[in-house]
């Protein structure tokens, strides 16, 4: 089940560009200037770009897509995600889905960039969680 699907560039200038320009007029020298937020954040050696959150309940053993107990798991992770966002408003989901296979269990992928920590007046991503 797909949740979302956008594309993280997008997402990028969505929550950045208003920031960056403003961080960019306050620059004297050139070289300092950011021209695209997405590329220096993917080519730097702190920051990542996304972080990606997968959440599993029980095995292929206990919860099989067939049977009671992994419809349960799949209804508990389908509410986790319905409620993510709100729950966590300093991240912002671009991609998630849910994984039913026929036998397996159920994995919840979430992929998120963090919107909130601050460098200057830029919101970065952050190096850890």
């Amino acid at each position: 089940m797909e949740y979302c699907n956008e594309n993280i560039k997008d997402v990028y200038h969505e929550l950045f560009d208003e920031a960056l320009a403003r961080y960019n007029e306050k620059q004297a020298r050139s070289d300092r200037r950011i021209d695209d937020y997405y590329e220096k954040i993917c080519f730097g050696k702190q920051e990542k770009p996304f972080h990606e959150i997968i959440l599993q309940i029980g095995n292929k053993d206990d919860m099989g897509a067939k049977t009671e107990d992994g419809q349960l798991a799949a209804k508990i992770l389908d509410k986790y995600m319905q409620d993510f966002q709100q729950r966590n408003p300093t991240l912002r989901v671009f991609s998630g889905y849910l994984h039913m296979d026929v036998i397996w269990n159920k994995v919840l992928r979430v992929y998120c960039v963090h919107s909130v920590c601050k460098m200057g007046e830029i919101g970065t991503v952050c190096t850890k969680w």
